[in-house]
C-alpha cells in the first residue's frame, strides 16, 4: 500500500460523529508494519476498491472503516503460531479499534458479523492472528434491536420470584429415557423446590422422545405442580432444530405447556433468535454450545464477552454461560466479564439473566452470590438435583437449603443437621 492509500484508512476519532459507527476492537499479529495491516483491515472490511478506474471519486470517506486507535503491544521474535505461509520474522502484536460505518450493512446481525468476522478480518493481508475483542453500538444502532422480552425482571415476575438466584435444573439422564418418566422426574424436581426443570442441550426432538409427547406431558405436571404448591413454574423446552422448523416447534411446545424454550445460540444462529424472539410469547433462553470453538484461543477467534453481548441484543431473556471451576476451563476473568455484558446498560436493552453452568449443587449458589455480588442470576445443577441420592425432589430442597443456610449466616455442614437433604448433597457432591 502507498502512503496515501494507508491514510486514507486512519481518522481522528473527535471529527467523527460516531453515532454513525460501530466500533470493532481487535487484537491481532502482523508481519507487516502495523499501520499497512491495520489499513488493510480496514480496506478488507468495507470499501475493498475505493474508486473505479477513470473516474475521480474517492468512497472511503463516507463508507471507509477507519483506525481510530492502534496500539502495538508487543514485538516478537516470530509469529505466535505458524500458519500457512505465515513468514517466520519480526511480528507485532497490535490492539486496534475500528470505526466502520453501520450504514455499510444496517442493523442486520447476519451483515454486521460479516463485517466484524469475515473474509475481510480473517484473510486481511500482512495478518497472521486475529481475535474480535468486543463490538461497540452507538445509541442509534442499538435501538433497532428489541433485545430480550422478559428480561430479569420479567422473568422474576414470572415466577412470583424477587428475593434470590433462580433455580434452573438439567433433567437427566439427559438422553434416553422415554416422555413419562422424564416428565416424572420434572414433576419430583417441583415439588422440591425448583424453580425451572429444562430439557438438556442435547435433546431435541427426537423419534424415542419426540417433543409432542414430551411437552405435552411436562407440561402437564408443570400445570399439577403449580395448582399443588400454589406457586409458578417453569418447563423449559428445547427447540433447537433447523431454523424452517423453528416456529412450528414452538407452537407446538408452548401449545402443551412449555412456558420458556431454549435455543442452542449458535447451531442455530442469531438470526434465528431474533426472528423468534418476534413470534414468542415467552421466555427464550440461550446454551452455549459451538461457542468455545471460537472463543477458547487467546489471540484468535472472538471474545466470548461479545458473544453474550449479541446474544442479549438478538433477544434472550437469560443466557446459560460457561461458569467459574476447572471443569469449564474459563478463567474468573471471562466469567465476570460474560456476566458483565448481561446485566451491565446496554442502551433501551433489558438485562439478561445470566447462568453460569458447571457441575453444580446445592453449595454453588452462595458461592456465586459472593462472587457475583447480586441475586440476579440462575444456577443449572444437573447431578445435583437429577443425581442426589435421595432423588430429584430432594435435590431441589438441598438448593433452597443451601441458599437458606447463607442467608441466615450458618456453615452448610450445621444447617445440614436437621436437614438430611443438604446433608445427602454435602456427603455425594463434595
Amino acid at each position: 500500500m502507498t502512503d496515501s492509500s494507508t491514510s486514507g484508512f486512519f481518522a481522528d476519532r473527535s471529527k467523527l460523529d460516531l453515532e454513525n459507527y460501530v466500533i470493532f476492537d481487535y487484537l491481532f499479529e502482523s508481519f507487516v508494519d502495523p499501520e499497512e495491516a491495520a489499513a488493510h483491515l480496514c480496506q478488507e472490511q468495507s470499501t475493498a476498491q475505493w474508486k473505479r478506474p477513470g473516474v475521480d471519486e474517492d468512497l472511503r470517506g463516507q463508507f471507509g472503516a477507519k483506525v481510530i486507535e492502534l496500539n502495538v503491544e508487543k514485538t516478537l521474535d516470530g509469529p505466535t503460531m505458524a500458519l500457512p505461509s505465515t513468514p517466520d520474522q519480526t511480528s507485532y502484536e497490535c490492539r486496534v479499534k475500528i470505526a466502520h460505518p453501520h450504514a455499510n450493512f444496517g442493523p442486520k446481525l447476519p451483515n454486521l458479523l460479516t463485517a466484524a468476522c469475515g473474509e475481510g478480518a480473517f484473510f486481511s493481508p500482512g495478518i497472521s492472528l486475529i481475535k474480535l475483542l468486543d463490538i461497540h453500538f452507538p445509541e442509534s444502532y442499538l435501538q433497532h434491536f428489541e433485545g430480550p422480552k422478559f428480561g430479569v425482571e420479567g422473568l422474576r415476575d414470572m415466577l412470583a420470584l424477587h428475593d434470590r438466584p433462580i433455580f434452573f435444573g438439567v433433567i437427566k439422564p439427559n438422553i434416553g429415557l422415554p416422555p413419562e418418566p422424564f416428565a416424572e422426574l420434572a414433576r419430583e424436581s417441583w415439588l422440591g423446590g425448583l424453580d425451572i426443570a429444562k430439557d438438556d442441550e442435547m435433546l431435541s426432538d427426537v423419534v424415542w422422545s419426540p417433543l409432542s409427547e414430551r411437552s405435552a406431558r411436562v407440561g402437564k405436571a408443570r400445570l399439577e405442580c403449580e395448582q399443588i404448591l400454589g406457586q409458578p413454574k417453569i418447563y423449559l423446552a428445547n427447540i433447537t432444530d433447523e431454523v424452517d422448523r423453528i416456529i412450528e416447534l414452538h407452537d407446538l411446545a408452548v401449545g402443551n405447556g412449555a412456558n420458556a424454550l431454549m435455543l442452542n445460540t449458535m447451531t442455530v444462529g442469531l438470526s434465528a433468535v431474533r426472528m423468534l424472539r418476534k413470534h414468542t410469547r415467552v421466555p427464550l433462553v440461550a446454551h452455549f454450545d459451538f461457542i468455545a470453538p471460537f472463543t477458547r484461543m487467546p489471540n484468535y477467534g472472538v471474545d466470548s464477552k461479545l458473544i453474550t453481548k449479541l446474544q442479549r441484543i438478538a433477544g434472550f431473556d437469560a443466557i446459560i454461560l460457561a461458569g467459574f471451576g476447572a471443569r469449564m476451563k474459563t478463567s474468573d476473568e471471562e466469567v465476570f466479564e460474560n456476566v458483565a455484558e448481561c446485566l451491565e446498560p446496554l442502551g433501551q436493552i433489558k438485562t439478561a439473566l445470566p447462568v453460569p453452568a458447571g457441575s453444580q449443587w446445592a453449595g454453588s449458589t452462595a458461592e456465586l452470590y459472593d462472587r457475583l455480588k447480586t441475586i440476579d442470576f440462575g444456577i443449572v445443577p444437573g447431578r445435583g438435583v437429577f443425581g442426589h441420592p435421595m432423588g430429584p425432589r430432594a435435590g431441589a430442597a438441598s438448593l433452597l437449603q443451601g441458599w437458606e443456610a447463607h442467608r441466615q449466616g450458618i456453615t452448610l455442614d450445621d444447617y445440614a443437621d436437621a436437614h438430611p437433604e443438604l446433608k445427602a448433597a454435602i456427603e455425594s457432591f463434595t
